[in-house]
């Protein structure tokens, strides 16, 4: 199989306007002009379809990055679990009918969606599977286009497109069966690692020329995000952020810093869920004739804070999973 990106993300909360707020106000991302399955009869400038911009009947809230009708879906839930799926971008039909086939070969369970499903995601079909520790997946191909992005900062500009949303990193459970399921079947690539012991690594993996677009490791927490990464073309678009998330109250976890592996020049926020947010610029582009490597550092310089932040994440993660169990 070959995922061309991750196309979009479904998150969980108990106060999606929260998200409406931080993703214009701070990130500078904007409404959707329209819900996804609801079309484009009457969907105007502003994208008001539902009572407030880029809000679905439900209260859920899509937010808009790019050329994509949306990239960012938050859903009104009780908060207990942020990721509640992800979106991987096939070619056409026939590489979704290959893919599917494959998985089911595997052994992996495919539900196939209906149209109605398809059009609630504002794509032109799709089908349902798990990763190995319960990551819903929902994999998809030909998106509805929505060429007019304009943030509320002018300017600004995100790097998404072709290379999808950006990237995320998950705590996750069985992690060789999940590097497995998503380099053996899925076709993700390994761009390279860190090891954290004898049993334990931190895997950035890639599906296009993005340095990697998952990045996972099990420090026994079970299943959540630790962070999200936004690219942003600009190291001043960057800098505005910086000065957005200070003038706003978000609390910044980490300081301005380049990472080794990828490159990317970057900060870290808590977001209004319980994860955190990386805002960067300059990642690296790779092609084919990059080789894994293991890397022994996680920085060039800066990110004062990052380690502290992933460790707390660990623990929120490990504290909610146990609450989920009992």
């Amino acid at each position: 199989m070959k995922i061309k990106s991750l196309g979009y993300i479904g998150l969980g909360s108990s106060n999606p306007d929260s998200w409406l707020t931080f993703g214009t106000e701070v990130l500078g991302m904007m409404p959707a002009r329209a819900i996804p399955g609801e079309g484009w009869d009457g969907a105007g400038e502003t994208g008001e379809t539902s009572g407030k911009p880029g809000t679905g009947p439900d209260g859920t809230v899509y937010l808009k990055m790019d050329e994509r009708q949306w990239r960012i879906a938050i859903h009104p839930t009780d908060g207990s679990r942020d990721l509640l799926y992800m979106g991987l971008e096939l070619a056409g039909p026939a590489e979704l009918e290959a893919g599917i086939a494959e998985l089911r070969e595997a052994g992996i369970t495919v539900r196939d969606g209906s149209s109605d499903e398809a059009f609630g995601r504002a794509v032109t079909e799709i089908a349902y599977c798990e990763d190995p520790t319960g990551n819903s997946i929902e994999l998809y191909y030909g998106p509805t286009t929505d060429y007019k992005f304009a943030s509320p900062f002018p300017g600004l500009e995100f790097v998404a497109g072709h290379l999808g949303i950006g990237h995320f990193n998950l705590f996750v459970n069985n992690q060789p069966e999940c590097f497995d399921f998503y380099t053996r079947l899925l076709g993700f690539k390994l761009s390279d690692y860190i090891r954290y012991g004898p049993d334990s690594s931190l895997q950035f993996l890639r599906c296009n020329e993005r340095h990697h677009s998952l990045a996972m490791v099990d420090l026994g927490g079970g299943s959540a995000i630790q962070h999200l990464l936004f690219e942003m073309a600009t190291i001043d678009d960057v800098g505005m952020a910086l000065d957005r998330a200070k003038q706003s109250g978000a609390a910044v976890v980490s300081s301005l810093g380049r990472h080794r592996n990828d490159g990317m020049l970057s900060f870290y926020m808590r977001s209004p869920g319980n994860f955190d947010i990386e805002i960067g610029c300059g990642g690296k582009l790779l092609d084919d004739t990059w080789s894994p490597n293991e890397f022994c550092e996680g920085d060039v310089w800066g990110h004062d804070g990052l380690i502290e932040a992933v460790i707390e994440a660990g623990e929120v993660a490990r504290q909610r999973n146990a609450d989920r169990s009992s």
